[in-house]
């Protein structure tokens, strides 16, 4: 009867005489390293953080854990009950110098998740390398590439001139009222001596990084309509869904003048007014839909308007006024404006990208060293935080470092290539080495 002892040895020896890899297959896979800037930006990812009940928690104090585990100092400030404001600082060998900040919210949008290949806040890994979750390009990527690009060059011994503070802000998805807008009003922001910032950007669906100048500015219009009621087999004038139809094809007419001139090549899409119907109100409800044979005595429409920062919004209003909403047609209107369009001193909204402005030449000449390309500066199409600081005169550019990536923001199935992903942070690397050691621009 052969023992335990004897067992255990003609074992080891079957093992050695197996071919090598009939042996490899026998072999547990390795483990995927916890502690890397993939499985950290997977870790933010996969925090809740959509409106309309972000978890802002969470994610702070995840963010705060990593910046102090860096040596970096973090305060988070609540202008508004359960909506932090997370600032971490990079302490500078000249804090005299005018401070950077570099800027990115915590909040975004709902996801529908019937709708996507995989759980939007699971921060899938595919063996492609995409990274599935909301807020995969918008905007949680450039939150950890900061903090990752800070552990690399903490890790080759560089240290700042300038002061290098970077902000988490909430809201920024829903206008941002309570989050960048209360935070650049701030004693505290103001203490930060804030001399440029680097926002959210947009990702390049070629080899060209994008970088933005600008935002549009939006405008909520909403037009009312009155009219006397009446039977449905009647026709008459001045009926308030005629009125209300009419100029819904007055407006319409002027979203096709300025689609032409981008159809044209004349201008980008985000340099021309945009106007687009959002919903349409009207009729008397009923228990199977609506009264069929009575025409309502009010209608409403809202449209969604983006004013690039070269339009002037006195004739905009004036053509709303006296043509889409004619008080003459029984027609009242109100504009709901988002964000300004002129800052401090009534100058467009707007950061040059000329040799006027010192932090440009650096910026360009930190994205030649990490081997990257700029592509033509352009107005964002949407808007970002980035109004707020430029509305104080700061200098402020938008830019998130994505090549050769589909733009997903807001979008179904949002994704990021973990290559392109940790491109980003070697981007970053050389954009901190350079603004943070540049001393000559020492005022706004």
């Amino acid at each position: 009867m052969v023992n335990a002892l004897t067992l255990a040895l003609l074992l080891t020896l079957a093992l050695l005489l197996l071919p090598s890899s009939r042996l490899s297959l026998a072999t547990s896979p390795p483990q995927q390293d916890p502690e890397t800037p993939i499985t950290r930006y997977q870790q933010y990812l996969r925090f809740n953080t959509a409106h309309p009940n972000p978890n802002y928690t969470a994610p702070v104090s995840f963010l705060t854990s990593l910046a102090q585990s860096l040596g970096l100092k973090t305060q988070t400030l609540e202008f508004i009950s359960n909506k932090p404001t997370l600032l971490i600082t990079w302490q500078g060998s000249n804090p005299s110098l005018p401070s950077l900040l570099f800027n990115s919210h915590l909040d975004s949008v709902p996801a529908e998740p019937s709708k996507w290949t995989h759980p939007p806040f699971s921060a899938t890994l595919t063996p492609e390398g995409n990274i599935f979750a909301r807020g995969a390009q918008d905007d949680k990527c450039i939150a950890i590439q900061y903090l990752e690009a800070i552990r690399n060059l903490k890790a080759r011994n560089f240290v700042p001139t300038r002061t290098l503070h970077i902000s988490f802000v909430p809201d920024e998805e829903i206008g941002g009222v309570d989050g960048a807008d209360k935070f650049v009003k701030s004693k505290e922001f103001k203490d930060l001596d804030v001399g440029f910032v680097l926002d959210e950007g947009l990702a390049s669906v070629n080899d060209e990084f994008r970088v933005f100048y600008a935002d549009r500015s939006p405008w909520n219009l909403i037009i009312k309509a009155k009219g006397v009621p009446g039977h449905g087999s009647r026709m008459y004038d001045n009926g308030a869904m005629e009125n209300l139809m009419d100029s819904i094809e007055v407006i319409n007419r002027f979203r096709d003048s300025q689609f032409d001139i981008v159809k044209a090549g004349k201008a980008a899409n985000s340099e021309v007014i945009s106007v687009n119907p959002v919903f349409l109100k009207a009729g008397i409800p009923s228990p199977t839909g609506f009264v069929m044979n009575m025409q309502p005595s009010e209608a409403e429409a809202g449209f969604d308007l983006r004013l690039p920062p070269t339009a002037d919004p006195d004739p905009m209003k004036k053509r709303i006024a006296e043509e889409w909403a004619p008080a003459v047609r029984n027609m009242t209107y109100e504009i709901i404006e988002k964000g300004p369009l002129r800052d401090y001193m009534g100058r467009p909204l707007m950061t040059a990208t000329d040799d006027s402005n010192p932090w440009w030449s650096v910026f360009k000449q930190a994205i030649a060293a990490a081997g990257g390309k700029l592509a033509k500066p352009e107005i964002l199409r949407s808007t970002t935080d980035a109004r707020f600081m430029r509305q104080l005169g700061i200098p402020t550019f938008g830019f998130s470092p994505m090549t050769n990536t589909p733009v997903l923001s807001h979008d179904h199935n949002e994704f990021l290539k973990d290559t392109i992903f940790l491109k980003g942070i070697e981007v970053y690397e050389h954009i901190i080495h350079a603004l943070s050691s540049f001393e000559e621009a020492n005022s706004i």
